[in-house]
């Protein structure tokens, strides 16, 4: 197990945009908004309902827009050392989303993991209703995402294969310092508030 000072040191930013920012905005000439009529919703890669008002994903892109646009989303977390490109911030912005990015690396043996803190901070935000509906994202909706959802599969009491079931049915194979992370993580160390749990738990 790596030590604190080999793990990659992760940095949560939170970016909180109102409607008001963006008030007489006109989706019809906008170049990134505008969606032909009749064009087919598309939803981001590896998307999924996780439970209700809880979705999950790889990285949108402008094609996806229309579509998340009809979630209505309040909360995006999002899971990358990378920041947003252009387009995606014109998008939360102009729908008053909450982002919080997690600069965070996936796990890659035998040196960086995940940082359970940000796993736990995250979880909290998922398990907090006055945030929903969110969006948990990655760049592809796999290993980084496979991870925070195995971890609150744990706190909803699913077994240990179930979880790496579901696992596996996003990442397609199963990365070994993934399972070791989620087998360790201390579920019941998550600070959520159970005033505001979501019906589902």
């Amino acid at each position: 197990m790596p030590t604190r000072e080999q793990q990659e040191e992760s940095t949560v930013v939170i970016k909180n945009y109102r409607h008001h920012n963006h008030p007489t905005h006109n989706y019809d000439t906008c170049s990134i908004c505008y969606t032909r009529p009749g064009m087919p919703l598309v939803p981001p890669l590896n998307f999924a309902m996780i439970a209700s008002g809880v979705y999950r994903s790889g990285h949108p892109n402008k094609q996806n827009f229309a579509f998340l646009r009809k979630l209505k989303l309040k909360t995006i977390l999002y899971f990358a050392m990378e920041d947003y490109p252009p387009e995606m911030q014109h998008f939360v912005e102009v729908e008053g989303i909450e982002v919080l990015h997690y600069r965070t690396e996936g796990n890659k043996e035998p040196f960086i993991e995940v940082n359970p803190e940000d796993i736990s901070h995250a979880l909290v935000k998922l398990l907090d209703r006055r945030s929903h509906p969110v969006l948990i994202h990655c760049l592809k909706g796999k290993h980084r995402i496979g991870c925070v959802i195995g971890c609150l599969r744990k706190i909803q009491s699913w077994s240990m294969t179930s979880i790496f079931d579901e696992y596996r049915k996003f990442a397609g194979t199963k990365v070994l310092a993934d399972q070791e992370f989620i087998e360790t993580f201390d579920h019941d160390l998550v600070p959520y508030n159970p005033k505001y749990r979501p019906n589902w738990l």
